[in-house]
């Protein structure tokens, strides 16, 4: 659909949606377990081995026969985590044994320690002892045997998760690759962070936001550093890019020196839209540069992250074989809101004991909103007035975390 949509406002849900069109899941690479550490399964994962491999003990005690109770018992030796008992128990005898330890041949019962009186090689029995057969015995298998599924294509891999992969026997895994993100911003008023700015000039703050937002849904994000206004330079940067997706920053507009359309136009691009019915950032472009996939946001960094945010951040989760939804919330409004207009908003908002509140401001130049912002109240398109206590539709700025 080349050139649809070039005048047009588009929804964002429209948007969203050819966005997302066709991106499927990358391929797999495999990866140490000491780099797995978040990231999304490949393939169905079974166990290699049984754990426990054999049966142990689950508390210090004395290992017995259940039908010998209540003793009392000649102890024969002792078994020890990584020393087994090499005997056998048998009537009226009794194994030392200690929390991981093997069971012995013969034994299917643990008596704790705490409930034993022992003279010599005699033990003898001060307690309740054990309430039935098998207590406080760990059967092997119990947690899994060898060939068991473990997990699943499409898990995320958690701390516990890699846990359970090392004990099952695996040292690697097959995990879906990280999307390659290349981040163009474009500027001659733009000097990097550390530097000062000469006249006309500002920091280029967006690079280093809009990586750790990407990194943060899975990328791998690669900056080549500003690129200046010129459309050699830029048709470099963008030839060059080794990427799944480019996100360019600014110079997607319409002015003299907006150059990243024409360029990308240049280089054979296939541009499927631009300009979105939704505030902050209404003018965003999509479209494919060679097998990458390319999303021009603007230059304004308020607006700029909001667009990243609604509609990068989930096509790097599809293609990171991640849920592409972002965390939502349904929350009341404490204080009343005005109607909509044509466009749906983003209202940067913190959350109150009554519920979200919207700053006062929304001033779409204003980072240091935006960096105080726990959610975006999401107005839709000709929404009426909001009173205090309504219920609203929240993206959950808080509840994003970093992921490897």
């Amino acid at each position: 659909m080349a050139g649809a949509g070039l005048m047009a406002l588009l929804p964002v849900d429209t948007a969203l949606a050819q966005l997302l069109d066709g991106a499927k899941v990358l391929d797999s690479e495999i990866v140490d377990l000491s780099a797995a550490h978040g990231r999304i399964l490949a393939a169905d994962v079974a166990a290699r081995l049984t754990q426990p491999p054999f049966s142990a003990s689950a508390m210090d005690g004395y290992a017995v026969r259940y039908a010998d109770l209540p003793g009392p018992w000649r102890v024969i030796g002792e078994s020890a985590a990584g020393r087994g008992f090499g005997g056998v128990v048998e009537a009226g005898t009794a194994v030392r044994i200690f929390t991981g330890a093997p069971l012995p041949a013969g034994a299917d019962t643990i008596v704790v320690q705490e409930e034993i009186a022992r003279v010599g090689e005699v033990a003898s029995l001060t307690g309740e002892g054990p309430p039935q057969l098998g207590a406080h015995v760990r059967v092997a298998g119990q947690d899994f045997a060898a060939g068991a599924p473990l997990l699943h294509a499409g898990d995320q891999l958690t701390p516990p998760r890699l846990g359970l992969l090392a004990a099952s026997g695996h040292a690697a895994v097959d995990v879906v690759r990280r999307p390659r993100v290349c981040l163009i911003a474009t500027g001659d008023e733009l000097v990097p962070p550390g530097a000062t700015p000469g006249p006309d000039q500002i920091i280029s703050s967006n690079p280093a936001m809009l990586a750790a937002l990407f990194a943060s849904a899975g990328a791998v994000v690669h900056d080549p550093g500003i690129i200046p206004d010129r459309r050699e330079a830029l048709a470099s940067a963008l030839q060059s890019a080794d990427a799944d997706i480019i996100i360019t920053i600014g110079g997607a507009s319409v002015g003299d020196h907006d150059l990243v359309v024409p360029v990308l136009r240049d280089l054979g691009a296939d541009i499927d839209f631009w300009k979105i019915a939704m505030r902050p950032g209404k003018p965003m472009l999509a479209g494919r540069l060679g097998a990458a996939r390319v999303i021009g946001l603007p230059g304004n960094p308020v607006s700029a992250y909001v667009c990243a945010l609604l509609f990068a951040v989930p096509l790097i989760a599809r293609l990171g074989g991640r849920n592409a939804n972002l965390p939502e919330q349904m929350l009341p409004l404490a204080a009343p809101l005005p109607g909509n207009g044509n466009r749906r908003d983003h209202l940067r908002a913190r959350r109150t004991p009554e519920g979200a509140l919207a700053f006062a401001s929304q001033d779409s130049a204003r980072l240091g909103v935006l960096a105080s912002a726990d959610l975006l109240i999401v107005r839709e398109i000709d929404a009426p007035p909001a009173a205090a206590g309504d219920i609203v539709r929240c993206i959950a700025l808080d509840m994003f975390s970093p992921v490897s």
